[in-house]
Order: structure tokens, then C-alpha cells, then sequence
């Protein structure tokens, strides 16, 4: 004859499901003692106090009566529940407030939500992004419902994979798309799921992220304001090397946009000695569009902006040779900038070749940045437009397939 499970199991499977899989976790949350905890689960349990009900009501997102205590004279169990699920609406602020109340998800649904989250951001780099999308507003407006579904530390990093799924959604419509103002919203989406999950780094990508959308128009106050606040973000969290010398590129490119190229090349060197020096700290999963080698893509950009042909030369040829072949967006856009330096060194034959192979690339996969580019290098081979080499680039630049991808998208 089996035992059936004694003391307040309504308590006990409000926190399991929060994440908390320990008395002591759940005491340590609230500031409480263990003891404390296992009263509170034992058949009798003492209502908590006020402020520690409350505490424990937002913690699990439940009321108090809801988690197996009784309710204090002349309130009904009804009236507690309606005042928790308004509460719970309202910090979660993306997703719908609840006519009913709803079935608290287990712990495992943290799991299950990061691990479609983690192959989203592992698909950017090969599906096309008119049809990833889709895919990933689909599984931020999933993100949402489930905040209202989950309490404590699975609520916590429900936020911060939704933050990540919006970001991803933002760096799409940005980059990709080229839909700015889509893009700050989008961005903000994350920046509110990030403050919930309350993970700083998170929100130090982001922000560096909406510092690209003034940075890009000109507006450099704008963007040099998002980055400080972008900086004070990585300060509060373990940032790595990586992360503080992304920053300096994000920064740096802002400038180069801004005319500043000075200015964009001491940030650039400053973001070198960051990574020679190297730090204590590993950097996030989601940070993986970043590297020593994106870095030197930075410079040579910047370098071409400068009118350093030479040394734009050389950075951007070594950076091609360092490519891995799954990082086929950057390998356009470093392309187009080789195109762009032997345009603007007089070399149209040579321009014409490498923007040829950049457009491949293109049809192969597609990055709105990388086109933009190439546009910018044909305006600059017009000097020389009655050139063989620049009519066969035109038709390839406007083509039946390339003309109806670019509109298309």
C-alpha cells in the first residue's frame, strides 16, 4: 500500500516547479531561515507574515492560499488569486494579462524554451533570414505566454532566453532586413525581457545593438549616449574580454559611420590590447558573432574609410584567409570592402572581380549589409562605368535572380 505524500504539497510543487529544488534555495531567495521553509511545508503550515507572504507570493507567482495556506479572516480565496495574477501581469509587461488563473509549467519548461532559443541563434548563420524570422517571433510570442506560466528562477530564465530570441529577431530585421525602426522596437522587447531576468550582459549586447541604429544615420550623440549606457551594463556583470572589446568595435564602426575615423581607430586599437590582455571571465554562449577576427574586419573597414588603402589591404586580405567557410555573411561584406579598396585605388578590373564574388556569395546567402556594400563600391566605380569589367558587373548586379532577391527581401 503506497504512502501518500504528507505536509503542504502545494507549496512543494509551486517551488520545484519555480526552480528552487531545495528547502534551503527557497529560504536563501527569501532572506529566510531553512526552518522557516519546512514549516511552511508541513501539514500545518503558519500563513507567513505580510511582507513575507507577498515575497513568497511574487517569488512563485501564486497566492498564498494557492500555495496551501489558509486565508486570513474576511478575504476569500478568489480575491487573493485575482490580486496576485494582476500583479504577476503587470511585471511581466510583454505578455497578456490572464482571464483565469493559469497551470504554473514545470521547471522543465526553462529547458525546453532555451534549447529551441540556442538553435535559433545556431541557424542565423546558415537559413536564410526572410525565414528564420518568422520562426523566431513565433517562439518570443511562446516566450511571453510562458512568463505568465512560470515563477522564480525557471520564470528568470525564461526573461533572459526570451531577451536572447529578441535580440536575435533585432539583429535580423537590422542587419538583414534593414528595417531600423522595426529593429528598436524589437530591441526594446529584449532590453524589457533582459531587465526581467536581470542579466546585465545580456542587456549590455543589446543596448550596444540600438547604438548601431542612430550610429548608421549620423546621429553620433545619440549613439555615443547608447553606448555609455551599453558600458554601464557590462560593468555590472562578469563581462569578458570579448564582450568589453565588441563594445569598442560597436563604438568604433558608430564612429567610422559619424566621419570620426580617428577616433574609430583608437577605439579599434584599444579593443586589440583587450583581447591580447585577456581576462578571467568566459563569454556568454550568445555572444557569437564576435571575434579577434571580426575585430580585424572592423579595422579594415575603417582603415578603407580613412583613406588608408594600403593597411586596408593587407587587414581585410588576412581576415579573408581567416574566415571559417560557415561564416559566409562576414565573407561578403569583407568582399565588398576589398572591392572597395582597389575601386578607390584606381583598380576597377580588381574591384569588379571581388564584388563578382561577393554578389556569389550573396546568391548562396543572403545579407542585406553585405549588398549595400556592394552598391556603395559600383557608385564608386562609376568613373570608370564604360569599362568591360563594370557592365558585366552591373548585369550580375542586376540580374533576374539577384534583382528579384534584393526586392524580395
Amino acid at each position: 500500500m503506497t504512502t501518500k505524500p504528507s505536509g503542504n504539497m502545494r507549496l512543494k510543487s509551486a517551488r520545484i516547479a519555480a526552480g528552487y529544488h531545495s528547502q534551503q534555495a527557497l529560504a536563501d531567495a527569501l532572506g529566510v531561515g531553512v526552518r522557516q521553509v519546512r514549516r511552511w511545508e508541513s501539514e500545518a503550515p503558519p500563513r507567513p507574515q505580510p511582507e513575507i507572504g507577498q515575497a513568497l507570493s511574487r517569488l512563485l507567482g501564486q497566492d498564498l492560499e494557492s500555495l496551501g495556506f489558509t486565508a486570513p479572516p474576511g478575504q476569500t480565496v478568489h480575491q487573493g488569486r485575482r490580486a496576485v495574477l494582476a500583479a504577476t501581469a503587470a511585471a511581466v509587461g510583454l505578455a497578456a494579462v490572464p482571464t483565469q488563473a493559469a497551470a504554473m509549467q514545470p521547471a522543465s519548461v526553462a529547458d525546453d524554451f532555451e534549447s529551441v532559443t540556442v538553435s535559433h541563434r545556431r541557424l542565423y548563420w546558415s537559413v536564410a533570414p526572410a525565414t528564420l524570422h518568422p520562426a523566431a517571433l513565433a517562439h518570443a510570442t511562446l516566450g511571453c505566454a510562458l512568463m505568465s506560466e512560470t515563477a522564480g528562477q525557471t520564470r528568470q530564465r525564461i526573461a533572459a532566453a526570451l531577451a536572447e530570441t529578441w535580440l536575435l529577431a533585432g539583429r535580423i530585421e537590422f542587419f538583414d532586413l534593414r528595417e531600423p525602426g522595426r529593429a528598436q522596437q524589437t530591441l526594446l522587447r529584449a532590453l524589457q525581457s533582459a531587465g526581467e531576468a536581470d542579466a546585465p550582459l545580456l542587456g549590455a549586447a543589446i543596448l550596444a545593438h540600438t547604438a548601431f541604429i542612430p550610429g548608421w544615420a549620423g546621429r553620433q550623440d545619440e549613439a555615443a549616449e547608447r553606448m555609455v549606457a551599453a558600458r554601464t551594463y557590462a560593468r555590472r556583470g562578469p563581462a569578458s574580454t570579448e564582450l568589453l572589446a565588441w563594445l569598442d568595435a560597436v563604438e568604433a564602426e558608430c564612429e567610422t559611420r559619424c566621419g570620426n575615423t580617428r577616433t574609430a581607430l583608437h577605439l579599434i586599437q584599444h579593443a586589440e590590447s583587450v583581447l591580447e590582455a585577456g581576462g578571467e571571465y568566459e563569454s556568454p554562449a550568445w555572444l557569437d558573432w564576435f571575434s579577434a577576427t571580426r575585430l580585424a574586419s572592423f579595422k579594415g573597414n575603417t582603415q578603407l574609410k580613412a583613406g588608408h588603402l594600403p593597411q586596408a589591404r593587407e587587414t581585410l586580405l588576412s581576415v579573408l584567409d581567416a574566415l571559417e567557410p560557415t561564416e559566409e555573411k562576414q565573407a561578403t561584406v569583407v568582399l565588398a570592402d576589398l572591392a572597395a579598396v582597389e575601386a578607390a585605388a584606381g583598380n576597377p578590373d580588381v574591384a569588379c572581380e571581388y564584388a563578382r564574388r561577393a554578389l556569389d556569395q550573396l546568391e548562396r546567402t543572403w545579407y542585406a549589409t553585405g549588398m549595400e556594400r556592394v552598391r556603395e563600391v559600383r557608385r564608386r566605380l562609376a568613373p570608370h562605368q564604360h569599362e568591360r569589367c563594370v557592365r558585366e558587373l552591373d548585369d550580375r548586379l542586376y540580374g533576374w535572380s539577384t534583382t528579384v532577391s534584393a526586392l524580395a527581401r
